[in-house]
């Protein structure tokens, strides 16, 4: 991973068997990947920063890897997301180069996704937490796989510090009954439906 300065890498899992109604055949499983890493545009304002976002495409490819790997193989992966974590002396931009890098390594490890990875962002103090949202990797409307996985660690980020993550689930949400486009009707065309 060239110019990265890795601090440390953390992953989590859950699963859930129900949330107070009957247990299903099946449980949800939700697993987060999160890197620690140096900001090199911390402290100033640095004008040309895109190219950074090569530089993480490798990260992006290994933490997916795990998260594949932690719930079991490509074909169980049915959500996913992405998000970013700043320390206090970065900005919100420095988070928003994991969008390609973070989405694209998933993408491009799991088969058939067509919908856009949802993400989310924020600066921070050593601590912070963030809530990702997750959506159904082929079909944003899929309402019975809108969910989230908080995210975060107790010594992270640093002021310097930036901490990109990654989340994938293998279902909806336990006792999903919001209605909305089911799995089963996914036409998967356009990423939307």
């Amino acid at each position: 991973m060239p110019d990265l300065k890795l601090r440390k890498m953390l992953t989590s899992s859950e699963e859930i068997f129900h949330e107070g109604g009957p247990v299903p055949e099946t449980s949800l499983r939700r697993a987060a990947a999160l890197a620690v890493i140096e900001n090199p545009f911390a402290g100033r304002y640095e004008p040309e920063i895109q190219h950074f976002m090569e530089d993480l495409k490798p990260l992006g490819l290994s933490m997916a890897g795990k998260l594949i790997e932690m719930l079991g193989g490509r074909d169980q992966i049915e959500g996913y997301g992405k998000g970013a974590l700043i320390g206090e002396v970065g900005e919100l931009e420095h988070g928003a180069l994991w969008h390609a890098p973070g989405g694209y390594a998933m993408r491009q490890l799991l088969d058939n996704c067509n919908a856009i990875v949802p993400s989310t962002k924020k600066v921070t103090g050593v601590g912070g937490r963030l809530d990702i949202p997750i959506t159904h990797i082929n079909a944003s409307y899929v309402r019975s796989h809108f969910d989230s996985m908080e995210v975060g660690a107790n010594d992270t980020p640093r002021a310097n510090e930036l901490v990109f993550a990654l989340v994938m689930s293998t279902g909806a949400r336990i006792h999903n009954r919001a209605g909305g486009l089911d799995v089963a009707d996914i036409i998967g065309e356009d990423g939307l439906r």
